[in-house]
This record gives C-alpha cells, sequence and structure tokens, in this order.
C-alpha cells in the first residue's frame, strides 16, 4: 500500500444519476485502469450499442471479481492521487446501495453525492443525504453531472444546487464547507481537470476537490475491532475469515476472540490484495487464518478483536435514531432488522426515550407514543439474538446502523449506551 493516508470514499445519489461513469471517468483518466482492461470494456460497450457506457462498465467488473470469489478486494477500487491513497466504493442501484451501505458506507470516510443537472433532486438523493450524514459521514462533495444536457448553463447549475443545499442545511449539514462542482462524466469535463466549457465555474475540478479532503482521523491507537464479512475455504490455509479492520491492528501470532461465537485461536497469516503481510491496521481490508477456528465455526456478522480487550456483545442498546421513510409508524414493541457494520439482527424497540429537535438537538418531548417519518428520538433496543456493538463514541465504524423493514430503509441511527452481555 502506499504511503499515503488512506481514504475509503462512497459515491451516493440516486440511481441513473451518472456515479458508475463518474467513478469510470476518474478511473480512466487517472490511469488507473489498464488499456487492455479498456478495450475490452469498450468492446462490450459496443456490443451492447452503448458506446459511451464502458465508463460505467468499470465497476461492474468488479462485482464480476466477487462472483468468481476474489476474496479481499470485495466491493474496492483503488487508485491514488497526490495526496491520498483512494478506495472507491460505488453504489450502483438503490437495493445494492443499502447493502453497500450498512457493510460498507459506515467504514467511509467521505462522500461525493452525484445529483444530475435535468432532473435534479429525486427521493433517493435525499435518502442518501440524510444516511450518510447519520452513518457519520462529515465531508461530502456535490458533483451536479449530465451539465452537457443542460448545454452548460449555470443557470441549471445553481437551481440545483440550491435544491441540495436546502437538504443539507435542514438536517444540519454547514453547506459552506461542502464543494458543489458542475461535471459532464460522459464527454469529462471538470472531472479530473478544468472544463472550457464551464468558464463561468471558478472552483476546483472534482479530482482536486477530493485531493482537498481532509485526511481522516486514524483509528489505529484503539484496540482492535474486525467484524466478519465473509469465510472462505482456501486450498492449502483452510478458512479464511475475510473483513476490514476498522479499530487497532492486527498482527501474525496474535490471539483472537471472535464474538458472539466465543472462539479463540492464534493468528496464522495475513493477506491484502493478494499479498502476504505481517500487520494490517484499521482502514486495511483484509484476509486472515487463525489456528483452530474453521468454516463454519464463525459467521458474517461476528466480530475479531484481542483476548485482552474483547468486542462487546450487548443484553440491550440506547440509540439515537432518525426515521427516514416509514410507511405507517414506530412504537413500542416495534421489531425490524438493524444492520450494524456486517451484521443483521432483528431487534425489539423496547422504550422510546424522547425526540429530539433535529437542528438544535434539544428534547421536544419525553415518552412519546410514536415516532414517524422525519422524526429524531432516542430509543432502546433489544437484540433477538447475540449481536456485538459498540458506543459510535468509543468505536465510531462499530456504533452506526440502518434499520431496515418492508425492502427499504426506515431508520439510520448511532449507538449511546450499551448494556454488555454477561457471557
Amino acid at each position: 500500500m502506499a504511503n499515503k493516508p488512506h481514504m475509503n470514499l462512497i459515491f451516493i445519489g440516486h440511481v441513473d444519476h451518472g456515479k458508475s461513469t463518474t467513478v469510470g471517468r476518474i478511473l480512466v483518466d487517472t490511469g488507473s485502469i489498464n488499456e487492455q482492461v479498456l478495450k475490452k470494456l469498450k468492446e462490450r460497450a459496443a456490443e451492447t450499442g452503448l458506446e459511451g457506457q464502458f465508463l460505467a462498465y468499470t465497476m461492474d467488473e468488479l462485482k464480476e471479481e466477487q462472483q468468481r470469489g476474489v476474496t479481499i478486494d470485495l466491493s474496492h477500487k483503488k487508485f491514488e492521487t497526490q495526496k491520498f491513497y483512494f478506495t472507491i466504493i460505488d453504489a450502483p442501484g438503490h437495493r445494492d446501495f443499502i447493502k453497500n451501505m450498512i457493510t460498507g458506507v459506515s467504514q467511509a470516510d467521505a462522500a461525493v453525492l452525484v445529483c444530475e443537472a435535468v432532473a435534479g433532486v429525486e427521493p433517493q438523493t435525499k435518502e442518501h443525504i440524510f444516511l450518510a450524514r447519520t452513518l457519520g459521514i462529515r465531508q461530502m462533495i456535490v458533483a451536479i453531472n449530465k451539465m452537457d444536457r443542460v448545454e452548460y448553463k449555470k443557470e441549471s447549475f445553481e437551481k440545483v444546487k440550491k435544491d441540495v443545499t436546502d437538504i443539507m442545511k435542514g438536517i444540519g449539514i454547514d453547506t459552506s464547507k461542502v464543494p458543489f462542482i458542475p461535471i459532464a462524466s460522459l464527454p469529462g469535463e471538470g472531472v479530473t481537470k478544468k472544463s472550457d466549457k464551464l468558464s463561468w465555474y471558478t472552483g476546483p475540478c472534482l479530482l482536486e476537490a477530493m485531493d482537498a479532503l481532509n485526511a481522516p482521523e486514524s483509528l489505529v491507537g484503539l484496540p482492535l475491532r474486525l467484524p466478519i464479512q465473509d469465510v472462505f475455504t482456501i486450498t492449502g490455509i483452510g478458512a479464511v475469515p475475510v473483513g476490514r479492520v476498522e479499530t487497532g491492528k492486527i498482527t501474525v501470532g496474535d490471539n483472537l476472540i471472535f464474538k458472539p461465537a466465543n472462539l479463540q485461536g492464534e493468528v496464522k497469516s495475513i493477506e491484502m490484495h493478494h499479498e502476504d503481510m505481517k500487520e494490517a491496521v484499521a482502514g486495511d481490508n483484509i484476509g486472515f487464518s487463525v489456528k483452530n477456528v474453521g468454516k463454519t465455526d464463525i459467521r458474517r456478522g461476528d466480530v475479531a478483536g484481542h483476548t485482552d480487550k474483547p468486542p462487546t456483545v450487548v443484553e440491550d442498546f440506547t440509540a439515537q435514531i432518525v426515521v427516514l421513510n416509514h410507511p405507517t409508524v414506530i412504537a413500542k414493541g416495534y421489531t425490524p432488522v438493524f444492520h450494524a457494520h456486517t451484521a443483521q439482527v432483528a431487534c425489539t424497540v423496547s422504550d422510546i426515550l424522547e425526540k429530539k429537535d433535529p437542528r438544535t438537538g434539544q428534547t421536544l418531548e419525553k415518552n412519546p407514543a410514536y415516532l414517524k417519518t422525519g422524526d429524531v428520538a432516542v430509543i432502546k433496543c433489544i437484540p433477538l439474538k447475540p449481536m456485538v456493538l459498540e458506543t459510535q463514541k468509543e468505536y465510531p465504524p462499530l456504533g452506526r446502523f440502518a434499520i431496515r423493514d418492508m425492502g427499504q430503509t426506515v431508520a439510520a441511527g448511532m449507538v449511546i449506551a450499551i448494556t454488555p452481555k454477561v457471557q
């Protein structure tokens, strides 16, 4: 890995607003995709009669890699700029996005919101802004795409900029710190270099804005927390759990404990991007093997830590949530599925403690009877099966979650207090 700060960047926004094409344009223009692969992508796009689509295919290649069982890279694509070593997570469609968001986006350090100039703000534009905010993303860039379709007019850009700004201000985002950048990803205007067609715009191009992001705070100093994304069997090695080191570091020879599985073992090997390593640190996506741990012993959602500072299995937890989109109301006894790190566990809302003002954080009502879309509240929950959680304050990546029900994300939030389970 490069000796540069590592930045996980997620591309979000409504379906078909050009997220994949924007990512493709960046990867192609920065030479992060070799000529052979590029040729293959262009041929595949030509076969479908969509020559311009080859840019979007750059991330689709990745999906094929996943299906073939390339274990370590998962949904990540890496490239470097002068300042950063970037891992890009593309969020293609609504369903995929939510899956990536909960298992992956809570690990993103920054987000690029892609919103097209023609259609402007659409439902997922709004939902993704809310989710990114609630799941702890504090740095955002807004790329207003498809400027070629509105003849590069400043008025079209300003209208979308105002609509997005209004949504962001409504949930307390300081928009003075958010760069709004006009781009046209397909022809390549304003993405990796300034564009003559956008001469009225004097700010940075998208790539420059990405390089101007603040390096993420290192979580290496915290105890190890490594949520398991999957477990593979590799010939000659045996069971290989795969996941991202969220906090701390892991070294060959370390004694680990997996919770809630309650299994212990010694780390035999570590691999990242198909290279053996002696040590991996927070931010690294790795595969590793552990003595005495078989493929069926642990599963997705388990969390590895060191035996002297094991991950916390919770009896219950208190959380602050924002209700994003619920068709009726949330009341005591409601039992949806909570997606936190790589775990998916049904939890019962045992208490609604208070409703808050989303802008000021002040208490509006104690012990309300129910919550509806738009409400911010503090709730108490009980997992229906053993689950590892930590407070957002102590271990940010393990304290964030989304709540799913009826095939959609109904709420998102963060853990503010936990009652550890006696095991």
